[in-house]
């Protein structure tokens, strides 16, 4: 494959990665359309600390006329003499959880202008069974002039990327791979097979491919959902959900998931992709949506459990001062796509509670941008408050003065349940 000169389209949380791994060994042109992203990245930074900034170095080049290293670039033409073009742009929900496929529409269109014949277009994006043939396909005949399976071919390889995962790297994660013909199906994997080290696994179809990626995390989030639904049982009789997962999860086969907020770009909306396919052939999928439904509800029963103790302890509610820990998706990780963190906080600022929003992981402008909210990155010490919610698990918070931070009667909720015992509530 020394001729192989790969295009990664989207330059975010999976783009990036593979792109800096793909150029250990070929030539790469990392395409975005984000101009500041890319002069970030020339520069050797990574906003997202996907990559770090030496190891991103090391593969940057200065044109994208190379026989191996990474260039990443907006202009069209740094792409038009590619022959692999990978997708990995975004695929979220609406505001009724609908599939928005614009991204992946608008990426097609892209890379339809510069397909020519021989060329393959893999997609990295998690999408429902169908997708990529049914609607990527045709944006790429109609745009390019181009035929599907005689001119160009295509292959569905799904992202596993573990955002802020510094073990679980893109190279150290099986690879799913396919193609819209076996032969394609054997380049495709072939192509992974040179980079993945821990190595990939050919699914006979592009739709069994699809299908497989969405339900990895559909599965994961029925069983948060189970777990999530425990807690509030047991915090029902007064029993420590975290010990009774301990001791549960000394039986061998036990799954050893925990209760808290399920967001994110991937786990918080999987299921919804799979869900409208479902519905479409006339099947209302029960387990899958009800698992979505009481994640999506734990950041409304997290701050009522947070204001029931505040009125047990005879804090005034309203005008009170309450400190959100957190408001990534996940811990140890700058990621703010679909954190449930602002459901805790839109559902608390409800009640008339003043909040302080501390993250020293996320950008503030970033927040600002996506929520309307204002964070920070520092905290004062001298600041008392009435209560405080740990909402992300960041190793920073494990060494917090909490007794200095909270108020005679305050109260601390920690939602991960990563503190020792002691604190006034926890899932």
């Amino acid at each position: 494959m020394s001729s192989t000169k790969i295009a990664i389209i989207g330059l975010g949380y999976v783009g990036l990665p593979l792109a800096r791994l793909f150029a250990t060994k070929y030539a790469v042109v990392g395409f975005d359309i984000n101009e500041e992203r890319i002069q970030e990245l020339q520069s050797g930074t990574d906003s997202t600390l996907e990559v770090a900034d030496d190891v991103l170095q090391q593969v940057l080049t200065d044109t994208p006329k190379m026989e191996q290293g990474l260039y990443c670039s907006s202009r069209l033409e740094d792409i038009a003499d590619c022959n692999y073009y990978i997708v990995t742009v975004p695929t979220p929900v609406d505001s009724t959880n609908r599939p928005i496929l614009i991204p992946l529409y608008k990426s097609s269109e892209t890379v339809g202008k510069v397909l020519k014949k021989g060329d393959t277009v893999v997609y990295e994006s998690t999408v429902y069974p169908g997708v990529t043939e049914d609607e990527c396909v045709p944006v790429l005949e109609k745009i390019s002039g181009l035929k599907f399976n005689e001119d160009f071919f295509v292959g569905y390889s799904p992202e596993r990327i573990n955002p802020g995962d510094k073990e679980h790297t893109v190279e150290k994660i099986l690879k799913v791979t396919s193609g819209s013909t076996p032969e394609v199906g054997q380049k495709v994997d072939e192509l992974y097979k040179s980079v993945i080290t821990a190595g990939t696994h050919l699914a006979p179809s592009i739709k069994v491919a699809e299908a497989a990626k969405v339900i990895e995390n559909s599965q994961r989030d029925i069983n948060i959902a189970f777990v999530n639904e425990l807690a509030k049982i047991f915090n029902l009789m007064e029993i420590d959900t975290h010990q009774v997962l301990e001791a549960a999860g000394t039986k061998w086969n036990f799954l050893p998931f925990k209760p808290g907020l399920v967001g994110g770009h991937c786990i918080g909306v999987d299921p919804y992709y799979l869900a409208q396919k479902a519905q479409e052939f006339g099947y209302h999928p029960e387990i899958i949506l009800a698992g979505r439904r009481m994640n999506d509800g734990m950041g409304k029963y997290v701050a009522s459990e947070v204001i029931k103790l505040m009125v047990q302890n005879d804090i005034r509610v309203k005008g009170s001062h309450t400190l959100i820990l957190g408001i990534t998706f996940k811990e140890n990780c700058p990621d703010v796509r679909n954190t449930k963190a602002v459901d805790v906080i839109s559902n608390l600022q409800s009640y008339g509670t003043n909040l302080t929003i501390y993250d020293p992981w996320a950008s503030p402008e970033e927040v600002e941008h996506e929520y309307g909210l204002t964070t920070t990155q520092e905290l004062s010490s001298s600041k008392k408050f009435d209560a405080i919610v740990l909402a992300v698990a960041h190793k920073e918070f494990l060494k917090l003065d909490f007794s200095g931070l909270l108020s005679e009667k305050g109260i601390l909720y920690d939602v991960k349940g990563i503190l020792q015992s002691g604190v006034d509530g926890r899932l």
